[in-house]
């Protein structure tokens, strides 16, 4: 509109009249505020009377399209300031303590150093300027760790300090790194994985060990090779040759078990997964105690060919598992705290006990095991034969076995 704010009273007001159907809108918040301006200036709005100004106040909200509150800011901003403008915003920018060159500095030192961490790096700094009197460190000196970081984050420091690191591997969130507590409670597993070993470049078989925390009932697979094709259905059937539920799977963090499909069949089966912690040895104890106790001194050292893995799978489950739980007698500990706070570990005649007899003494133990198992028919596999008829059993098939897997073992081309 071309001298829209040279209009008279009685023009404006016939024209709110006449145009009471239609709607105005601004192109720009600048071209309507500059628009306002120029009405307010000609219609000398701070001298009129109250009806007049009303009749201005309408007229421009009709002609910008602004709101009633919007346009009460603006005559505001008007009458204090003498102008209507866009307010400019102005961010907020706390003063820079830390110059390039101190971002430069930092970066020197660390690619000196190495990058060591931020603490380490921080008295690297003080040292500069205490003890070795060196002005240029004054500000680096009173940096703190966290903005430290927040330097070496800039991209001011990027710039000047390239520093290549290799990939590193991505965290895998299968399993829980902590202990397992059972309570006092029977299926608990610890679980570790033995392998017999190569032959000029031919990889023997692998066993599968599997010991009750509570119990000490164990329970051994062989399988050809520990993929999941090969290492799932086995892993299951040990599973399923444990009286009791499994309600806890610990392993150690070989990608054997911390894999997706192991989880997929854990967690079908209801199974808590624990893994063991970094720095912590004796997380899976047992289980490595077992692989030397049992599985290493009964089958030993040398090399058995792949193939043999259902065989000797067939007689973990026909004879050693047997025996082991039983007629194998075991050792439970009992623990002391001695004067200093120290744990002794204890082994009295009296704790000595078959995996079978630890389950049969347990409290309410018909509660933890299997609905297909009962203790009577636990009690007639144990009263099947004596303890030394069952390892004199054991030991002609175990003969048997190994013989038979020396003779039968692939010779390589040369």
């Amino acid at each position: 509109m071309q001298n829209a704010e040279t209009l008279t009273q009685e023009q404006i007001q016939e024209f709110l009249k006449g145009s009471r159907p239609i709607e105005f809108a601004g192109q720009n918040r600048t071209d309507r505020y500059e628009f306002v301006q120029r009405v307010l200036v000609a219609q000398e709005f701070a001298v009129q009377g109250k009806k007049e100004r009303g009749t201005i106040r309408a007229y421009l909200n009709k002609v910008t399209g602004l709101s009633e509150p919007q346009m009460t800011r603006l005559i505001r901003q008007y009458r204090q300031e003498g102008v209507v403008e866009v307010a400019t915003y102005c961010r907020r920018r706390f003063p820079t303590k830390y110059t390039s060159r101190d971002v430069a500095l930092l970066a020197e030192v660390d690619r000196a150093h190495g990058w060591l961490s931020g603490p380490a790096t921080l008295h690297v700094l003080k040292r500069e300027h205490e003890q070795f009197g060196k002005d240029n460190y004054a500000h680096l000196a009173e940096i703190s760790v966290a903005h430290l970081y927040n330097l070496r984050g800039s991209a001011a420091y990027r710039k000047v300090a390239a520093n290549w690191q290799p990939t590193r591997p991505s965290a895998i969130g299968i399993g829980e790194r902590r202990k397992p507590d059972p309570q006092g409670r029977p299926g608990f597993l610890r679980i570790d994985t033995v392998h017999q070993g190569d032959w000029e470049g031919a990889k023997g078989v692998y066993h599968i060990n599997a010991v009750d925390t509570v119990t000490q009932w164990q329970v051994v697979g062989c399988v050809e090779r520990i993929s999941e094709h090969f290492l799932l259905p086995v892993l299951e059937a040990v599973l399923h040759q444990f009286p009791f539920r499994i309600l806890g799977f610990h392993s150690d963090n070989g990608s054997e078990y911390v894999n997706y499909e192991v989880e997929k069949l854990l967690r079908s089966l209801l199974i808590e997964f624990t893994k063991s912690r970094a720095n912590r040895t004796q997380d899976n104890a047992l289980v490595e105690g077992k692989n030397g106790a049992v599985i290493r001194k009964h089958i030993g050292y040398g090399h058995i060919a792949a193939e043999h893995a259902e065989t000797v799978h067939k007689f973990y489950a026909t004879h050693l598992n047997p025996y082991l739980n039983f007629h194998r007698p075991c050792g439970f500990a009992t623990v002391t705290l001695d004067q200093r706070g120290k744990r002794r570990r204890h082994y009295p005649q009296e704790n000595y006990a078959t995996p079978y007899e630890k389950l049969k003494g347990m409290e309410k133990v018909e509660a933890y095991l299997k609905p297909s198992v009962s203790l009577a028919q636990l009690g007639q596999m144990a009263r099947k034969m004596s303890d030394t008829e069952c390892a004199r059993k054991m030991t002609t098939a175990k003969t048997q076995l190994l013989r038979q897997c020396k003779m039968e073992s692939p010779v390589l081309p040369r």
